[in-house]
């Protein structure tokens, strides 16, 4: 028998080697097309960060990050953790980089739970204004503004401030006792 020219299934290579088979992305091949179908892109990003588990959407203003800075992350990770949620729980938007209104946010993640920091409502399009940390039903969703969470950072008199504000914010709105 000429093994040579044998080949093997695509399923039988994959699965001798599922834990050493390393696919690089610049070793990808080209997806083909039709001459009618325009042309799809390998890897789409992710315009949140999370899996929106619990229809909980943060929406952040963070100028130098792709969602947000690493301190920002940790403080809101060690905040969710404090109300029982992960980052799993939860979709993280950047307004600069992707500046969706409130139709569109409701539209794609059906948030019934919706924390703005430095956000306005009407950089939202939202038909009113709310104060910082106060608790607002509108179109079954509870909304919560607050101010960017690098003020909450650090342990200065006023980041304390911020922390505390926002937590008893947090706990109204996630019926936390």
């Amino acid at each position: 028998m000429n093994t040579e020219n044998y080949q093997l299934p695509d399923f039988l290579i994959a699965d001798m080697y599922k834990h050493s088979l390393v696919i690089l992305p610049d070793c990808q091949p080209a997806l083909k097309k039709t001459k009618d179908e325009p042309d799809q892109p390998i890897q789409k990003k992710e315009w949140y960060l999370g899996t929106n588990k619990k229809y909980i959407t943060l929406v952040v203003n963070d100028k130098e990050a792709v969602y947000l800075k690493d301190e920002s992350l940790q403080f809101l990770s060690a905040i969710l953790g404090a109300c029982k949620l992960n980052l799993g729980d939860v979709a993280i938007v950047n307004y600069e980089k992707d500046p969706l209104n409130y139709l569109v946010l409701k539209e794609k993640l059906s948030p019934q739970f919706l924390l703005l920091f430095e956000v306005s409502a009407k950089q939202l399009t939202l038909p009113f204004t709310i104060p910082f940390y106060q608790v607002q039903q509108y179109d079954n969703c509870q909304l919560l503004f607050a101010p960017s969470l690098e003020t909450m950072l650090g342990n200065t008199q006023d980041a304390k401030l911020e922390k505390s504000r926002l937590w008893l914010s947090l706990k109204k709105m996630f019926s936390i006792s």
